[in-house]
């Protein structure tokens, strides 16, 4: 049987890595003029389609909504977002990119996704496939030892 050591010290290779992979995207978004917040944002919004709001973000990203609501007034003053109300709820607001965020979100998206690319095709799909499994499957675990997993696993 495997003792608790064991399985601590990989749980605190895990840590460090987890630790590392968002210090990885942190220094990107620095070097491109934006916190995290902000990328993690203006990703949700490049790729959320028509029915974009604040809460979705926040709740998809797990952000606070102050700090949706910060980033997205930035990227308003910036003219890169603009607000629609959806037409069955008035409560809430669609974020959509204008022209200009369109193409700072084109130039910045696509540089990132060409850097996370790169990095898959050194891994290669099936260990990249492996890895999602496996994290998909700690999720599963976790939630059944009694973690909360109130996210969809397979996106």
């Amino acid at each position: 049987m495997i003792s608790d050591i064991v399985f601590m010290e990989q749980l605190n290779k895990y840590y460090a890595v987890w630790q590392e992979y968002n210090y990885v995207y942190e220094e990107w978004a620095k070097a491109h003029g934006l916190s995290v917040n902000s990328l993690l944002v203006l990703c949700a919004i490049y790729d959320g389609g028509e029915d974009c709001t604040q809460k979705k973000i926040s709740q998809r990203w797990m952000i606070p909504k102050q700090t949706v609501n910060m980033v997205f007034k930035e990227f308003e003053r910036k003219g890169f977002v603009e607000l629609f109300f959806l037409p069955e709820d008035k409560r809430n607001k669609v974020i959509r990119l204008t022209r200009a965020g369109k193409e700072y979100a084109d130039t910045i998206i696509s540089e990132l996704r060409r850097a996370e690319l790169a990095a898959v095709e050194e891994i290669g799909v099936e260990r990249m496939q492996q890895l999602n499994e496996n994290m998909a499957l700690f999720v599963e675990f976790f939630s059944k030892a009694g973690g909360k997993n109130d996210c969809e696993t397979d996106q």
